[in-house]
């Protein structure tokens, strides 16, 4: 993938995460209540904007590192399956949520346990 898209990825995502919040808001908000479910969505959208942030800047720094991937992976899998969850109520779902966790916890590890740094602040 070239750097622009990766920019434009960590774009579509930090919109998505802004449509959602607003739908949990407003068009979603009484299916979230009848599931009891407002406080997991709210985790939801938190987790998705900050780790949205997170992906549009290491973007931007030109970093295309495997932590990327686990970034988005927990995107996909903790804020989806919470968003699942909260809509349908469906409990299936819920293995999915520790697994996204787990996934974030590898992406940030990528930073923490890099041996080198190329200038942009990527690991190599």
């Amino acid at each position: 993938m070239s750097s622009t898209s990766y920019i434009r990825l960590s774009a579509t995502i930090i919109f998505l995460g802004i449509a959602l919040a607003a739908l949990g808001a407003h068009a979603f908000a009484d299916l979230i209540a009848t599931h009891g479910k407002k406080a997991q969505w709210d985790t939801a959208i938190l987790y998705h904007l900050v780790h949205g942030v997170a992906l549009f800047t290491i973007a931007l720094h030109g970093g295309k590192p495997r932590g990327f991937w686990f970034l988005f992976g927990g995107i996909v899998l903790f804020c989806g399956g919470i968003y699942i969850l909260a809509l349908t109520g469906f409990t299936g779902i819920a293995l999915l949520i520790p697994t996204g966790g787990v996934s974030f916890l590898i992406g940030w590890a990528f930073w923490i346990f890099s041996p080198k740094m190329k200038n942009s602040g990527s690991p190599q």
